[in-house]
């Protein structure tokens, strides 16, 4: 019995594509592209759909082909994959240490907001 293939890391540009598939849930390319031009005006639907055919042939995405056209989606969620690089990310740059991840986040990378919403969830959970 074989196990499934890892579905690969995504590059910067496919990771874009996630994050707007993930805020705009299930969506065709036309509404990507839309999405994608609020904040790339240069962004051109060619590419975008490009981007949406290579992701859903490498496993990055699901397409819904019942329509004419075809609906895109994650094939995995949000934080299965933040999980997942977030781990790449301890392993590689901290040595597996996430107490040193928290702690270089929290050298300037963290508002006064995000800081109290962080002691907010340590201390419920003491």
């Amino acid at each position: 019995m074989t196990s499934p293939a890892p579905v690969p890391k995504p590059t910067a540009a496919e990771l874009e594509m996630l994050r707007l598939l993930w805020q705009l849930g299930p969506a065709t390319a036309r509404q990507v592209h839309e999405s994608a031009v609020a904040t790339r005006p240069d962004m051109a639907y060619a590419t975008v759909l490009r981007l949406l055919q290579v992701m859903h042939a490498k496993g990055l995405l699901t397409r819904d082909e019942s329509q004419k056209a075809h609906v895109y989606a994650p094939a995995q969620p949000q934080d299965t994959w933040q999980t997942s690089l977030i781990k790449e990310l301890i392993h590689k740059a901290f040595a597996g240490s996430g107490k040193d991840l928290i702690l270089a986040a929290l050298r300037g990378h963290v508002s006064e907001r995000e800081r109290a919403e962080i002691q907010a969830i340590l201390d419920k959970e003491k």
